[in-house]
């Protein structure tokens, strides 16, 4: 793929990595997500996580990924913007890079469910498309399906309410110290290497 001559450099700098190339109008979408292992030691050790205010993790990305668009000489959108919201499942979607798991969330060739898009570069133009591949949902025995200890999560797609409600339980205090096992089931989940508390932590926003 032919990126922004300083675009790599930047992206490695910031434990970032081009988890899809979409294309939105006369646009290139480039959606970033975090390189692992690595990511989560590198920016918790950044000033918005040490500042006390709230989304440090959203304000890093907006912080990062909107220079990297400046020098770009495009834009940056984030998934927190709204409403209304960008349209990130879509171009994940049509990036052929992610699909729609049984759950209905999204799937990544390398994050598994683990998928966290932390924003997204619109540069001018079309640059070339990786070429897609099937889902990796294909023949797996779809452990996500049958993990969660709510039963939100099953063949039928993600049941919000009942996850939020488990999670006041007692029981869903293992989840929160440990992350969705239902996202960590997936085969591909395990191998993309996010520490475990980073998935805690995730769903601990979620929660709040």
């Amino acid at each position: 793929m032919n990126l922004p001559e300083a675009l790599p450099e930047a992206l490695d700098a910031a434990r970032l990595f081009v988890a899809g190339i979409a294309h939105d109008g006369a646009e290139t979408v480039i959606l970033l997500a975090p390189e692992e292992p690595g990511f989560w030691a590198h920016v918790t050790a950044q000033p918005e996580f040490e500042d006390g205010a709230a989304d440090p993790l959203d304000r890093w990305s907006k912080r990062v990924i909107g220079r990297m668009a400046a020098q770009a000489g495009g834009r940056a959108l984030f998934p927190s913007d709204g409403p209304p919201f960008p349209p990130f499942y879509r171009w994940a979607i049509e990036s052929g890079q992610a699909f729609a798991a049984p759950t209905r969330l999204l799937v990544h060739r390398r994050m598994g469910l683990q998928v966290s898009l932390r924003g997204a570069l619109l540069l001018p133009g079309h640059l070339p498309q990786p070429v897609p591949g099937p889902s990796p949902c294909e023949g797996c025995p779809a452990p996500c399906t049958e993990t969660c200890p709510a039963g939100a999560m099953t063949a039928t797609g993600y049941d919000v309410p009942a996850c939020r409600s488990f999670l006041n339980t007692e029981a869903g205090a293992n989840c929160l110290s440990l992350g969705c096992l239902a996202r960590q089931a997936c085969p591909l989940s395990r191998s993309y290497g996010r520490l475990e508390q980073q998935s805690a932590w995730h769903l601990r926003q979620f929660h709040t």
